[in-house]
This record gives C-alpha cells, sequence and structure tokens, in this order.
C-alpha cells in the first residue's frame, strides 16, 4: 500500500523530469544556423534622392494680339511645330480694310507733299526775281516741311495696319510641342486670349530643393575639383531610371525661410522626347562619407518606430539594439549612432528569431553583401 503511494506521488515529477529532458532535445534541435556579417567603417558613395519638378527649356503661351473671330486652326494638340509654321488664323477683313485706307492716305499725302514741294520752288524763283518778299518762302517751306511729316505718320500708320493684319495669322515662336487647344473655330478671340502653349522639350529643367547642409558640401566638393558631383541622375514616376545623365547648370541666390532649403537646377537632354513639361521625377544626387558604419537592410527591423538589430554576444545569443540611421542607399543603412564596427548583427532571417535566442551564425563578410 505504501510502495503504491509512493508510486502515485511520483509519477508528477517523472513526468515533469522527462518533458524537461525532452525539452532540452528540442532546444539544441532547434537552434537556427542564421547569417552573420561583422559591422565595419568604410568609405562609400551614394546617390540622394530628392522630388524634382520638370520644365521646358522653353514653355511660351501663344496669345491673340488682335481681336476677332477663330476663323481657322491649323494644328492638333500634342502635335509638333516648326517656328513659324501657322497656327491659327482669325478673320481679316476688319485689319485688310485698315491697311488699305493707311495705303491709299500715305499716297494722299505724298501726294500733297509733292504739291508742297512744287510751290515751294515757284515761291523760291518769285523770291529770286524779287517779285514777293521772302518771308512767302519761308511759308511755303514750312507748308513742305508739315507735308513731309505728314508722309511720315502716314507710313508709321500703314506699318500698324500691316502689323495689325499680320497678327490675325499666328505662327508658331520656336520648334515644339503643342499643348492643350482650348478654343474652338469660330470662336470670339479677345485681345490677350490663350490660344495654346508651346514646348521645347529637345532638353528640359529638373528643379529640386536640397538642405543647407547638402548645399555646403556639394559646394565644397566643386571647390576640390571634382567636377562629377555635377553629374545626376533621373529616376522617372514609375521607378525606372532615366537613360540620360543631366548636369546641375545653376544654384538659386537665396534660402526658402520657412524650409531651409534651396533650389537646383540641372539640365538633362530629352532626345526621344519621353520627358514632358510638368512631369515629376527623382533627381539623384551624387554623395560621398568617410569611415562611416553601414548595416544591411535586411539586418533591420522596426518596432514602435524604432529601429533595431539583433547583435550576436561572444556565446551567440542575440540581443535587440536599437540604433538611428543617417540614411539608406541600395540595400544598407548609414549609421549614425548605436552601432560601432566590430559588433556581429544577424543579417537575414530576423523575424524568425526572438531576444535571447542562441543561434548558430554562418559568417557572411561585409565585402560580399556590398558587392551583391
Amino acid at each position: 500500500m505504501q510502495l503504491t503511494k509512493w508510486l502515485i506521488a511520483s509519477l508528477p515529477v517523472l513526468a515533469m523530469a522527462g518533458c524537461a529532458a525532452k525539452g532540452e532535445k528540442t532546444n539544441e534541435k532547434d537552434i537556427k544556423t542564421l547569417p552573420v556579417t561583422e559591422l565595419i567603417a568604410t568609405d562609400t558613395m551614394f546617390y540622394r534622392s530628392y522630388v524634382a519638378n520638370i520644365q521646358a527649356v522653353q514653355n511660351v503661351e501663344v496669345r491673340a494680339r488682335v481681336s476677332g473671330f477663330l476663323e481657322k486652326i491649323y494644328v492638333d494638340e500634342g502635335q509638333e511645330v516648326k517656328k513659324g509654321q501657322l497656327l491659327f488664323s482669325i478673320s481679316d477683313a476688319e485689319y485688310s480694310a485698315e491697311l488699305a485706307r493707311a495705303k491709299a492716305a500715305l499716297t494722299n499725302v505724298i501726294a500733297e507733299a509733292k504739291a508742297a514741294e512744287l510751290e515751294t520752288g515757284k515761291v523760291k524763283l518769285l523770291v529770286e526775281k524779287k517779285v514777293v518778299a521772302a518771308t512767302e518762302l519761308e511759308v511755303a517751306e514750312a507748308r513742305l516741311a508739315a507735308a513731309k511729316a505728314k508722309i511720315d505718320e502716314a507710313r508709321s500708320a500703314e506699318a500698324n495696319a500691316a502689323m495689325r493684319l499680320s497678327y490675325t495669322n499666328v505662327r508658331a515662336p520656336f520648334d515644339g510641342l503643342i499643348d492643350r487647344i482650348p478654343l474652338k473655330t469660330g470662336s470670339l478671340i479677345n485681345e490677350g486670349s490663350l490660344f495654346t502653349t508651346v514646348s521645347d522639350t529637345r532638353q528640359v529643367y529638373a528643379y529640386f530643393s536640397v538642405s543647407e547642409t547638402e548645399y555646403l558640401h556639394y559646394k565644397k566638393s566643386l571647390a576640390n575639383g571634382e567636377d562629377a558631383y555635377r553629374k545626376v541622375r533621373l529616376e522617372l514616376a514609375d521607378g525606372a531610371r532615366y537613360a540620360h545623365i543631366g548636369e546641375i547648370e545653376t544654384v538659386e541666390g537665396e534660402f526658402e525661410e520657412n524650409t531651409g532649403s534651396i533650389a537646383f537646377r540641372a539640365r538633362f537632354p530629352n532626345p526621344g522626347k519621353l520627358l514632358k513639361h510638368g512631369a515629376s521625377g527623382k533627381v539623384k544626387l551624387r554623395s560621398e562619407l568617410e569611415d562611416v558604419v553601414i548595416v544591411p537592410q535586411k539586418a533591420v527591423f522596426e518596432m514602435q518606430d524604432k529601429n533595431y538589430v539583433f547583435v550576436v554576444d561572444k556565446e551567440n545569443k542575440v540581443k535587440m539594439k536599437n540604433f538611428h540611421p543617417q540614411t539608406r542607399f541600395a540595400h544598407f543603412y548609414i549609421v549614425e549612432s548605436g552601432l560601432k564596427p566590430g559588433e556581429r548583427v544577424v543579417c537575414e532571417g530576423v523575424r524568425n528569431i526572438r531576444d535571447g535566442m542562441k543561434i548558430e551564425p554562418k559568417p557572411v563578410a561585409m565585402d560580399s553583401l556590398l558587392r551583391s
């Protein structure tokens, strides 16, 4: 009876011991083998991204310079045009009549001036023969001068009428692309009405803003003769890289008070007319840093808006560690603070482990990660 009671009392203890033994075997069996890399300090070059506004080198509004009815549209929206090509015509009957009147008025004053010139010649002969007083000649010459002045006035009126008539034919100011045409044939046009916009997109400007720190870094690089910093890349709205490299041409004269940034302007060739006026993208500006710690992006996980890695200690146990990134490039973070060279971090599979776990490290050289 006593033996039976002892066996019953011992069963839970034996069961717990068996479970513990079994658990220990399971833990040993479940140790994960994970890639681990040792952090190093290195010099690196990367490209910073800035939101860019794309604008045509020339983008001009085509507006009416005279009023009238829109008689004909010779082009379509999105069409390529050449400098001087006829785009629109306005009814010109009124301006043709105005030019005809101006020409008639010019002919009339020329005839009056001719008569005044002949009269002056006659008076001059009479004065020489002392038939009339010299004052008569002065009066005749004054009339001739007035007639010649009228000729100049009439010629100016004729030129103005001819110019206004020419404005009824609206031509392209340069080679470019036609934008939207809001008016239709027969529309009443007032002076200053917008016909369309013409954009020359054979080359485009990319405007983007950088911080004061980055601006100073850029200027120092140029002062050191590093002209490569003028070269910039462009990432399109769909994430694709633009095929042509641009060059920074100029920087604005002052910083924006609210943001503390300053605008740069880069020029990009656009032979295929892929880039349009008003498009968006990201300019990639080259930047170099010396002796910085970098950590692979796959090694990093976020928790409550903070960045962490798993650091591996001498006993191959992992421990969460917070760090502050300076920036990100490619598949790496540049560390501002929190991590130092020589520390080992799990560089892949961080979501499958927890703080305090023991792992089997699989060493991976940082150089190989940088090359991949």
